[in-house]
């Protein structure tokens, strides 16, 4: 197996499981495990101060990690639910919507906040990830 083979994605569906599966399992490396080289990941409805579109996999783990990190002082993740698959004409792409539970380390107050992603696999790797979230029930879920 080649070295760009190992860890590839059959499709977009798979590389949101394993998504979710970091996630959940508290993991240190995220969506950066299964980005392309030359990926682009958006956030349209990003909070004022935070990127709506980043280049690039070196980019994306540059700018997530120290997020990722203050995040999980504060928050853990409990569960993904309600997650409903769109695929879509192309087999590249799909449309998942879910919801995120977690609760906040200093009260153990539990919230919930919904997202859909739109993902797109190309060679075994994801090349677009675009995320919508609710920025409202993340600022009350965080803060």
């Amino acid at each position: 197996m080649r070295e760009m083979d190992r860890g590839a994605l059959a499709g977009p569906k798979e590389a949101f499981e394993r998504f979710r599966d970091m996630m959940l399992a508290g993991s240190s490396t995220g969506l950066e495990s299964l980005l392309a080289d030359d990926c682009v990941v958006e956030a349209p409805f990003a909070p004022s101060g935070a990127p709506r579109r980043i280049a690039g996999r070196d980019a994306f783990a540059a700018s997530a990690a120290p997020r990722r990190e203050a995040l999980a002082k504060r928050i853990r993740f409990t569960d993904v639910r309600d997650v409903v698959i769109h695929e879509t004409t192309d087999p590249e792409v799909a449309v998942i919507e879910y919801e995120v539970e977690g609760v906040r380390v200093a009260d153990d107050f539990r919230a919930a906040a919904p997202f859909v992603v739109v993902v797109r696999v190309q060679d075994g790797r994801v090349v677009l990830w675009r995320e919508y979230q609710d920025p409202a029930a993340m600022a009350l879920a965080t803060e």
